[in-house]
């Protein structure tokens, strides 16, 4: 057979089979002796099955052939845990799953403790999720799931921290009771949502006829103070009516005894008597609207009194004009009888004494009262 001839070397030579089989071995054993790590894992060295190291990110050289490398992923790792029935403790039917969010903490001892901790840390939330549930009222499963998160991460955490795991946050994604509950939850809430209607609208009503009453109480309470004040105001409009009316009669009647003295002192002057007599009467109102007269002379408690004036309507009211004329008759009055007393002295004297002639005379002096109002005639 011919061989084919390489320089020194021909194929087939052992020499050159040889220096192959070694080139090989070196090779693979250089790719045994490196172990590289990335950044976010941790590998576990093992030698001949025994643990000896953790290896850290990077380039590692470990014994070719006889180590083995288990690496770990150190950051946060999601685990889903399946959809699991349970029984709330009110004996309601529900499914429920959840999330669970964990990190490897120290690879040695989740490469020791445990066989597979994914594997560990969902079965564990299950049975876990379960109990919880079973725990708790159907309501409390609805409403209340941060609850529900909090007691399975509490749950978790002790047997995970042997582990070398820690459960970073729980999250229950759904709670779904039966088909029959959701039904019998529907006519619950219908039926509660119309007590409530009926209650708001029966406040509503009550509410309205509260209203109603205070409106017609102050209503009624305004109308009876319309009708005090109109009954106040009734009476004091005839309160002064009265008083009006008493003072224009009281006036009135004054101006009729003044006009009847003054008729009796006409037919008195056209008679040949020269005695006159006044009534107390007249001499008292007199006296007293003498007071108001402008000018007046009269004078009480030694002080003279001040003029007044009065307006149109009270002047006509009380007949302070016809009082004045009346003061001017009686002043001519007077003067009258003085004429008459010193024609008597003259005649008195010019003639025999036998022919004396018997004369009296009468004055009246007024003086008025500022307090009481009367007044006295006296007659000579």
């Amino acid at each position: 057979m011919n061989v084919l001839a390489l320089g020194p070397l021909q194929v087939g030579d052992p020499l050159l089979t040889a220096g192959v089989v070694v080139l090989v071995l070196v090779a693979i054993t250089v790719w045994q002796m490196v172990e590289i790590v990335d950044a976010y894992n941790r590998g576990a060295l093992t030698i001949f099955g025994e643990y000896r190291k953790l290896l850290e990110p990077g380039l590692n050289i470990v014994p070719p052939f006889v180590s083995r490398v288990y690496t770990f992923d150190m950051r946060t790792q999601t685990l889903d845990v399946p959809r699991q029935e349970a029984i709330t403790r009110d004996n309601s039917p529900v499914t429920a799953d959840a999330v669970v969010y964990i990190r490897v903490m120290d690879a040695k001892r989740a490469f020791l403790e445990v066989e597979n901790y994914q594997r560990a840390v969902s079965n564990l939330a299950q049975t876990t999720l379960r109990a919880v549930i079973g725990d708790m009222e159907l309501d409390d499963t609805l409403s209340r799931r941060e609850m529900i998160n909090e007691r399975i991460r509490t749950e978790l955490d002790e047997p995970t921290d042997e582990w070398g795991i820690r459960v970073e946050s729980v999250e229950v994604r759904e709670v779904t009771p039966s088909k029959g509950v959701t039904g019998a939850m529907e006519q619950q809430t219908s039926a509660e949502r119309k007590r409530r209607a009926m209650i708001l609208e029966a406040q509503g009503e009550r509410r309205s006829a509260v209203e109603r009453a205070e409106g017609n109480k102050q209503s009624e309470i305004i109308r009876a103070q319309g009708e005090k004040q109109s009954q106040i105001l009734e009476a004091q409009g005839d309160s002064i009516s009265t008083v009006l009316r008493a003072k224009s009669a009281e006036s009135m009647g004054e101006r009729a005894v003044i006009d009847k003295g003054m008729e009796t002192l006409a037919e008195i002057g056209r008679s040949d008597s020269t005695t006159f007599v006044l009534p107390q009467e007249l001499t008292s109102m007199v006296g007293r609207y003498g007071k108001h007269l402008s000018g007046s002379d009269v004078s009480v408690d030694g002080q003279q009194l001040d003029s007044l004036e009065f307006d149109e309507e009270t002047r006509e009211l009380i007949g302070l004009d016809d009082i004045a004329e009346i003061i001017g008759e009686i002043e001519q009055t007077e003067m009258d009888v003085e004429a008459m007393e010193q024609e008597a002295q003259a005649i008195k004297e010019g003639q025999d004494i036998g022919m004396q002639t018997e004369s009296s005379t009468t004055t009246t002096n007024v003086t008025p009262n500022s307090d009481s109002g009367d007044q006295s005639g006296s007659e000579q």
